[in-house]
């Protein structure tokens, strides 16, 4: 499995457009054969960052085989105009150190 991270800076006036464009974006991401899971996070206390996570198969199933799917035009004519706006895109490994912490499971906020 790779992870990629991509870091956004959004200004006050466009995360709500930003937010709307993922929102309908996500849609070719649950249809992808490619990707395992997404999250796009808000900061709370810089609220212009946002962090959007995606566990892809592999790298190659991101950069050569999502890329060509069908629906990837869409996908992609829909984040275009935040493009700009990203500080970060990298792929990541999982390493062994991970696990749950001892807090018991909550319901969402």
């Amino acid at each position: 499995m790779i992870i990629e991270y991509t870091r956004y800076r959004i200004g006050p006036d466009r995360r709500a457009a930003f937010e709307q464009a993922y929102g309908a974006a996500e849609r070719y991401l649950k249809a992808s054969p490619h990707c395992l899971g997404y999250e796009l996070s808000h900061c709370t206390e810089e609220p212009e960052r946002y962090v959007l996570r995606i566990e892809w198969v592999s790298l190659e199933d991101h950069l050569q085989r999502f890329r060509h799917e069908a629906g990837f035009s869409e996908f992609f004519s829909l984040v275009r105009p935040f493009v700009s706006d990203i500080e970060e895109m990298q792929h990541y490994r999982a390493t062994e150190i991970a696990g749950p912490g001892g807090a018991p499971p909550r319901t969402a906020e």
